[in-house]
């Protein structure tokens, strides 16, 4: 694969549906992470099948823009990052401690990826990575207020130098992840994203996870349990019982292009059995 310093953008912007015009401004920032959010899907069944994550743009256009698949965070923010700048967007990549689902006081190593990114003399977060919770817009970086997307409220807590992310799931304030502002370069995301791709105690290592937000809620498939979060907060799950089913689901519901590879069956039996959880 041809290595590549700029990203595809007339590729990227069919691919999400973008049809303005490209310039810095927040209002292009916004409606840009909401088409990303909502068409490319948080999914790891490249760690499922053991095949590399790779983080470089040439094979990050390919797979989420040309195989239309989705990814993970280093894999969505890396791709989201090069396109913003591109635009003309100042963006600083940062890395967070994940929280979510943790008991209180747990302090994880930093295996999230997240951005900041400059608008008008302001700082706003944006991360389309973070599977069931990823925001749908962008987040001022303060600690003052409640702030409303298109999905789920978000508020920014102090934690001495850094940020504490929530949601509010359930009328309850959920720890989504320990954010720090100190910038990161890819050499600390490879490290990261090589931890969480192959480490046997990697969340991701013997789970299947894919997430995509829509209008009206969120769609999530967390082994063979298919579950839908509508923005009213009504909840309907239920389970694939059959690898036809289940690759129903992950091409009409969450729009990912399977790899046509002779892993992939194996594994999605797996899924069915239990294996894979």
């Amino acid at each position: 694969m041809p290595s590549i310093t700029h990203p595809d953008l007339e590729a990227y912007f069919q691919r999400i549906g973008f049809t303005g015009d490209p310039l810095p401004t927040l209002a292009v920032l916004r409606d840009i992470q909401w088409r990303h959010a909502l068409t490319i899907p948080w999914e790891d069944l490249n760690v499922l099948l053991r095949w590399p994550v790779l983080l470089d743009l040439a094979a990050l256009t390919q797979k989420l823009v040309y195989d239309r698949r989705g990814g993970y965070c280093f894999e969505q923010n890396t791709l989201l990052k090069a396109v913003l700048e591109a635009i003309g967007f100042e963006v600083i990549g940062l890395q967070a401690r994940v929280l979510w689902m943790l008991p209180e006081g747990a302090l994880p190593a930093r295996t999230h990826m997240a951005l900041q990114v400059l608008v008008d003399g302001d700082a706003y977060l944006v991360d389309v990575g973070f599977g069931s919770v990823t925001q749908t817009g962008p987040l001022r970086l303060e600690t003052d207020s409640v702030q409303s997307t298109p999905h789920e409220p978000f508020r920014l807590v102090p934690a001495g130098e850094e940020y504490i992310v929530q949601a509010l799931l359930g009328g309850i304030w959920q720890p989504l992840y320990r954010l720090s502002l100190d910038p990161c370069y890819p050499s600390d995301y490879e490290i990261a994203n090589y931890y969480v791709a192959t480490h046997p105690r990697s969340r991701f290592h013997n789970l299947l996870h894919v997430t995509r937000p829509t209008p009206e809620g969120r769609h999530t498939l967390t082994g063979p349990v298919y579950t839908i979060h509508t923005l009213a907060g009504g909840t309907e799950r239920r389970q694939a019982e059959s690898v036809h089913e289940l690759r129903g689901l992950l091409t009409d519901v969450f729009s990912i292009q399977l790899p046509e590879t002779p892993e992939l069956a194996p594994m999605l039996e797996r899924v069915i059995a239990g294996e894979i959880s």
